[in-house]
């Protein structure tokens, strides 16, 4: 291989289960932010930049299989095998409310004005809950034709996405009237889908295929056949001129978005990939695998020799000065099993 291409990525530990899913934050004024779901039960919330650990939200009481943080980085949202989904405020560590439902969700979002929480699950239901009136039940979207795998709002909260674990295609759902509005066909369950930062694109990663939609004519723009069986895919957010996919040969491939020719390949994860995402600006992005590690790896790695491996986790990283202040807020909060936060000893950096 050629030595210039090596990356060496941060390694982020902590889950002592595999990572199922990754979601960043938007840019705020304190920096951005990196939410991970595990088996373990337990969402963490690290420095988007560093990988660094904040937090841990406990209180689930099985797999959390999908998480996501509002536009804000104020709130997060986790969907679990205990039946919830639940809401947390993501400066405190606090659980603000617990949404139950009768079978594992396995998916949620945020809409794009933060006001309402999208979930999915084995219940073949999406439910949009009212973030201002918790307490209220949800307002249920059409009847999904199987198990829900994926979710996501587009279209300034007017459409919403839904994939399912056992059948093909992207069902499109209008959210007012709660009908299909179109189906984007698929061979393939769709275990991946993620709308691009700026609207334009939906990548979808099924079987050994990635593709790319036309997120407002809905037509299908790429479609690349991958080296192996692939789990998730995510388009650089800046450029739109690459893209990283991940599965079950445990690497982390780079592709050319125009052209499909693989232009990198990072090894390190000794587990299939479940899930990747470029960070908000598209400098790094984040892998999570079935071996309990978060990786996050350079866009353009330096070439040099001295670039030693790093690490993100809670006892030895420094976040940026960027940072700092929301961290002073945030670092260190634990949420015990009752759902109170728990001061524990910050950070310590010798």
């Amino acid at each position: 291989m050629d030595k210039r291409k090596v990356a060496v990525p941060l390694v982020c530990h902590g889950h002592s289960r595999p990572v199922v899913d990754l979601f960043y934050s938007p840019i705020t004024p304190d920096g951005f932010f990196l939410i991970s779901a595990s088996k373990d039960s337990s969402p963490m919330l690290r420095n988007g930049e560093t990988g660094d650990w904040i937090g841990t939200f406990e209180g689930h009481k099985g797999a959390v299989w999908s998480c996501c943080l509002d536009a804000n980085a104020l709130f997060s949202a986790s969907g679990s095998a205990d039946f919830t989904a639940k809401l947390w405020d993501a400066l405190t560590g606090d659980e603000k409310h617990s949404f139950e439902h009768k079978h594992i969700v396995r998916a949620c979002a945020f809409s794009e004005d933060t006001h309402l929480l999208l979930t999915g699950g084995f219940e073949k239901i999406l439910r949009i809950f009212d973030l201002n009136r918790p307490d209220a039940p949800p307002r249920e979207v059409g009847n999904s034709s199987g198990s829900i795998r994926t979710v996501a709002w587009l279209h300034s909260d007017q459409t919403i996405l839904s994939s399912c674990t056992d059948s093909g295609g992207v069902r499109l759902w209008d959210a007012r009237s709660g009908k299909i509005v179109q189906t984007l066909e698929t061979k393939s369950p769709v275990t991946s889908a993620e709308v691009s930062r700026d609207g334009r694109y939906i990548t979808t990663a099924d079987g050994s295929s990635v593709k790319f939609w036309d997120a407002n004519h809905f037509g299908l723009v790429k479609s690349y056949n991958m080296p192996c069986n692939t789990e998730s895919a995510s388009l650089e957010p800046k450029l739109g001129n690459i893209f990283i996919a991940g599965g079950e040969d445990m690497w982390v491939h780079v592709f050319d978005f125009h052209t499909g020719e693989q232009i990198g390949c990072n090894k390190g994860h000794h587990g299939p990939v479940h899930c990747v995402r470029f960070s908000p600006g598209g400098e790094s992005y984040a892998s999570g695998s079935e071996d309990g590690t978060i990786r996050i790896w350079q866009t353009n790695p330096p070439n040099h020799e001295e670039n030693h491996s790093g690490t993100g986790n809670a006892q030895t990283g420094k976040l940026k000065a960027s940072t700092d202040e929301v961290t002073r807020k945030i670092e260190g909060f634990h949420i015990n099993k009752e759902g109170k936060a728990e001061e524990k000893q910050k950070i310590a950096n010798a």
